[in-house]
C-alpha cells in the first residue's frame, strides 16, 4: 500500500456499523488496548475491551480514517473514548455474532520484523443459548482469527 492511501479498515468499519444499525442489531468492537488508546482502564482485561458502539449506548460517534472516538457512560460516569482504528480486532452484531475481524499489528521489540497486515475476514455467526451476547472472535496466537462456539 502507497504511504498516502488510505487504508480499507474503516470503511469496512462504518459499513459493518450501519449494516449492524440497519438492521436492528447492536455493534460491538473489540479493541487492542496501548498507550494510543482512551478507555476506561478499569474495563479493560487482557489488554483488550469490548465496546457497545449502538447508537443508544454511545455520543457523538465519529468513526474516522484513524480513530474511533465518542462519549459513552460507564458505570453512570460520563467519559471520552478514542479507539485508534488500526488497533480494532473485531467489529460484530451482539445478537448474531455476524462480523469482521482484523489483523492488529501489534510493536514487537527492535530488530523483530512485524508480518504484513493482511485483508479482513468475515466472521461467521456465533451460536449462543440466549442467555448472554457471544463473546467477539478473538485472533489466535498464530496471528489467523478463529470462531469459538458458545453454547
Amino acid at each position: 500500500m502507497a504511504e498516502s492511501e488510505i487504508s480499507t479498515k474503516p470503511y469496512m468499519l462504518r459499513a459493518l456499523y450501519e449494516w449492524c444499525v440497519d438492521n436492528g442489531y447492536t455493534p460491538h468492537v473489540a479493541v487492542k488496548v496501548d498507550a494510543q488508546t482512551q478507555v476506561p482502564a478499569e474495563y479493560v482485561k487482557g489488554g483488550e475491551i469490548t465496546l457497545n458502539i449502538s447508537p443508544t449506548a454511545v455520543h457523538k460517534l465519529e468513526i474516522g480514517n484513524t480513530f474511533i472516538e465518542f462519549s459513552a457512560r460507564f458505570g453512570g460516569v460520563a467519559r471520552q473514548i478514542m479507539v485508534p482504528v488500526s488497533n480494532v480486532q473485531v467489529i460484530y452484531a451482539r445478537e448474531t455474532g455476524q462480523g469482521m475481524s482484523f489483523d492488529v499489528d501489534v510493536p514487537q521489540a527492535e530488530g523483530v520484523a512485524r508480518a504484513p497486515s493482511a485483508e479482513p475476514k468475515l466472521v461467521a455467526p456465533l451460536e449462543t443459548n440466549g442467555d448472554e451476547p457471544p463473546e467477539p472472535p478473538r485472533p489466535s496466537p498464530s496471528g489467523r482469527p478463529a470462531l469459538r462456539r458458545v453454547k
